[in-house]
């Protein structure tokens, strides 16, 4: 073995490595070169970009003229039809507001002038998700006198394997006793992976590895499970499975870094606010560009693999959970429901979950039908 093979077999791989880098250039607003087909190409995210930084990516790309990329999702919200990203034009006119107008706002209404994505925009893209970016990107050909700047260059294959590297990378930090209200008896065990995520699994009790262990996938809110937000249902879900866990003989809770299906904390919140402006939270989600439910249970399956937790019995309203698990290979032996309180301030937010994302909340229909409601069909 060479020593950079003995390197690289400590440290990881130089691509996933740069990979890292690039995560960390883009939560600080800096560009990066992203390389692929021969071809490398200047990336930096609007997210968060003000007019000096915005200026300075336009000096960077002279005499090439940058252009703004957004997803397939964005592009059919802005009226174009899209199958992949979509490079569009921008006029010297555009400062940082504009253009962010352009990459996120409902409505925005003007003339849209396409341009050819770059092969490297779906590598952009990905790379602003995993940073829990807007999906969106200021793009341009690499000009030659960025070769002489301290730039992190990134490879778009590396982009795309990266997610699933970092899965891989998923082990145990820490573990400790930690008693909850109630009595309740439970471990916090804190995963962390390569580019230092943290989810949890909160065993509770002791739950018999040999039986389907009673499970609660359970995404990351803060809003709902910290300040019992009444505008969604995920507080009362997590307090209504804690204590179904005990009544089964122990089961285990995966609290995992999924902040709005998979969108981030910031743009949760940005998805919150076009709901005040009358979207539903599916449509909300692919106004800002992304998917309904950005989520990758590849997290919860590596975390039960290494628990020894093969069999499960999940606790959950979303079949997508249990067919995210089962195709990875865990037993998932059955489903229960966890039917939260429903309220004026969430009632909207559960029938589009309910009609348009294939969740199963009979007690809403029960109470829409109460009220002699119909839930809309997608």
């Amino acid at each position: 073995m060479t020593k950079d093979n003995g390197l690289a077999d400590l440290f990881g791989s130089a691509e996933h490595i740069a990979v890292e880098r690039g995560l960390a250039e883009f939560r600080s607003g800096r560009p990066v070169v992203i390389a692929g087909a021969g071809k490398t190409t200047l990336a930096m995210p609007v997210d968060g970009m003000d007019d000096a930084q915005l200026a300075s990516f336009r000096r960077l790309c002279a005499p090439v003229t940058a252009h703004l990329v957004v997803t397939p999702r964005r592009a059919r919200a802005l009226g174009l039809d899209a199958n992949g990203p979509v490079g569009l034009a921008l006029g010297a006119a555009d400062d940082a507001a504009a253009i962010g107008t352009l990459a996120a706002a409902a409505g925005a209404e003007r003339n849209l002038t396409t341009v050819p994505a770059s092969t490297a925009a779906g590598a952009a893209i990905e790379l602003a998700k995993l940073a829990q970016r807007l999906p969106a990107l200021l793009m341009a050909d690499s000009p030659a006198a960025a070769s002489e700047l301290p730039l992190i260059t990134v490879k778009a294959d590396a982009v795309t394997q990266f997610r699933q590297v970092a899965i891989a990378s998923l082990a145990v930090a820490a573990e400790a006793n930690v008693p909850l209200n109630g009595g309740l008896q439970a471990r916090f065990v804190i995963f962390r992976d390569a580019i230092g995520g943290s989810s949890v699994a909160v065993i509770v009790g002791r739950p018999d590895l040999k039986q389907p262990v009673p499970v609660r996938l359970h995404s990351a809110c803060l809003t709902g499970d910290v300040f019992g937000s009444r505008r969604c249902d995920c507080g009362d879900q997590l307090r209504l499975a804690l204590p179904q866990l005990e009544q089964r003989g122990g089961g285990i809770i995966l609290y995992l870094e999924q902040e709005g299906r998979g969108l981030g904390l910031a743009n949760k919140i940005r998805a919150y606010q076009l709901q005040d402006f009358g979207l539903d939270t599916v449509d909300a989600n692919t106004v800002l560009g992304f998917d309904d439910d950005e989520r990758d249970y590849g997290v919860a399956v590596r975390m039960l693999q290494v628990l020894g937790c093969t069999r499960v019995r999940l606790l959950t309203n979303n079949p997508a959970k249990l067919d995210g698990l089962s195709n990875a290979g865990i037993d998932v032996s059955g489903r229960v429901p966890l039917q939260g309180p429903i309220n004026s301030d969430n009632r909207r937010y559960l029938t589009a979950k309910a009609t348009r994302a294939g969740h199963k909340l009979d007690h809403l229909v029960g109470v829409l039908a109460d009220a002699g409601e119909r839930p809309r069909e997608p």
